[in-house]
């Protein structure tokens, strides 16, 4: 997309007053433009200038891409024109920033576009079908925070933790098709303040396996202004909610960082001079938030399903807008610095990872009993740690010892390697069906039943928890 360049006749908005970093005031001289308009610069036809709010005769806008041309003194004029975004199938494998610019070096998208500001049936819709589990592979995600069409499940962590790595092998699982096959949904990835280098390794990841053809990307990297950061999420919404409602498609929705988010549009809020609220964040910031979660919905046309990295600043977990992203998501899978430090990939803490999801009717009897079973186990393990570091393991009663044992394989058990990490790691991906995990884990908590009961236990049993202890139970394949 091209900025707006002023028409003949166009309206006479007013004059620049003040630039404050990348807040413009207009006086109004001429006519009152709307929220959310583009104003046209005659000077430079590249810059974009939105309308952000009104105080008494002025207009607060926004210098989106920092434009370094705008200077006091220059006129300004309505457009009538919002920012839109390319969408349709003409944007699949492609790569485009919040303004709908291509970052891929292809020719710019024209064909169909949309502004990102105007939400499409945002009204509240539950199907009266059967939930239907999408398998990503990953064992403690598919046995502890069910991935659920049409639902939403964060990823928490501090920096460095595997939030990143861990969201792309999802895409990787989730998303990949086997040559000649039709893609049956398709995937729309939103970065949101990271960094380059992640972008263009995740770009070349779903190149190098075949996925991009059926993904959308959208990019605000840490170079951006914090208006434009700000502004991707809802772009790339955008995109999803046009290929949902249009063509029916069922959508993966990736995010990250949504947190990223959230700190763009504090940047944006200290930049324009509003009063902070609680943890110094933006007044408006949870509300916004609240917005752009309630657009990542299905309707009777279609779904999005919603996976979003969050980062937790400080590894704080009680951070305010930690706490507001998390209240919107069906599933909280938290990664923890201290298990990443034991070179335990992906490093999830099983005590604090929770889903509202993990329910009989939705993943059946067995898988929620065993479910029930491992956080038992965990809360256990997890009291005995500080008793041990006293008096040793050995003072321990057979029944604690066991238990304290079986958490420690279970911790074991869940680590696997990445698809993604290969060529990092030199260790081919390892993909592992929910029956496969949920028969590791039982062989894992039946191991030593029957020898406490008085007879010997299989040999079987006991094989199948040491392959599966080092995260390689048979039958375990590469998605590829």
């Amino acid at each position: 997309m091209s900025a707006t360049t002023p028409t003949a006749g166009a309206e006479y908005v007013g004059t620049i007053v003040s630039l404050r970093g990348l807040t413009i005031e207009v006086q109004i001289l001429g006519a009152k433009p709307d929220v959310k308009e583009l104003l046209s610069l005659p000077e430079d036809p590249s810059a974009f200038i939105e309308v952000n709010f009104f105080r008494g005769d002025r207009a607060v806008c926004l210098n989106l891409n920092n434009n370094t041309l705008v200077h006091c003194g220059q006129k300004l004029y309505r457009s009538h024109q919002q920012v839109t975004v390319p969408v349709g199938a003409l944007t699949k494998g492609r790569v485009f920033n919040a303004l709908g610019e291509p970052l891929d070096k292809a020719d710019p998208v024209t064909d169909k576009r949309r502004p990102i500001n105007t939400p499409q049936n945002t009204t509240s819709y539950r199907s009266s079908k059967k939930l239907e589990l999408l398998e990503t592979g990953l064992k403690v995600i598919d046995f502890l925070t069910p991935f659920v069409k049409g639902r939403k499940i964060g990823v928490i962590g501090g920096a460095g933790v595997g939030k990143t790595v861990l969201t792309m092998e999802m895409i990787h699982n989730v998303t990949h098709t086997k040559d000649g096959e039709e893609s049956s949904s398709l995937s729309v990835y939103c970065g949101v303040g990271e960094r380059i280098r992640e972008g263009n390794e995740l770009y070349e990841t779903l190149r190098d396996t075949n996925v991009l053809k059926d993904t959308v990307m959208f990019f605000g990297q840490m170079d951006a202004t914090p208006a434009i950061r700000s502004m991707v999420a809802p772009a790339a919404a955008t995109a999803a909610e046009y290929f949902r409602d249009e063509e029916g498609k069922d959508i993966l929705f990736f995010i990250d960082n949504i947190y990223r988010h959230v700190q763009a549009m504090t940047e944006m809020s200290t930049n324009l001079g509003l009063i902070p609220s609680e943890g110094g964040y933006s007044p408006m910031v949870f509300s916004d938030l609240r917005r752009l979660q309630d657009r990542l919905s299905s309707t009777e046309h279609g779904t999005i399903t919603s996976v979003q990295a969050i980062y937790v600043p400080a590894d704080d977990l009680s951070d305010p807008a930690v706490q507001a992203i998390s209240q919107q998501l069906d599933s909280v899978l938290v990664l923890d610095r201290s298990i990443a430090e034991q070179g335990i990939r992906p490093a999830v803490n099983l005590l604090k990872t929770t889903s509202s999801l993990l329910t009989p009717d939705i993943v059946g009897e067995r898988h929620y009993r065993l479910a029930e079973k491992v956080q038992s186990v965990m809360q256990k393990y997890d009291s005995l740690k500080n008793i041990i570091a006293i008096v040793g393991e050995n003072e321990l009663s057979p029944a604690d010892r066991k238990d304290y044992k079986d958490a420690q394989k279970l911790i074991e058990f869940f680590s696997q390697d990445f698809s993604v990490a290969e060529k990092f790691s030199g260790r081919p991906g390892q993909y592992f069906t929910l029956e496969q995990t949920l028969s590791g884990i039982e062989a894992i908590l039946n191991a030593g039943n029957d020898t406490q009961n008085g007879s010997p236990a299989k040999s079987g049993a006991s094989d199948q928890t040491s392959k599966s202890a080092q995260g390689t139970p048979p039958d375990s394949h590469k998605a590829s």
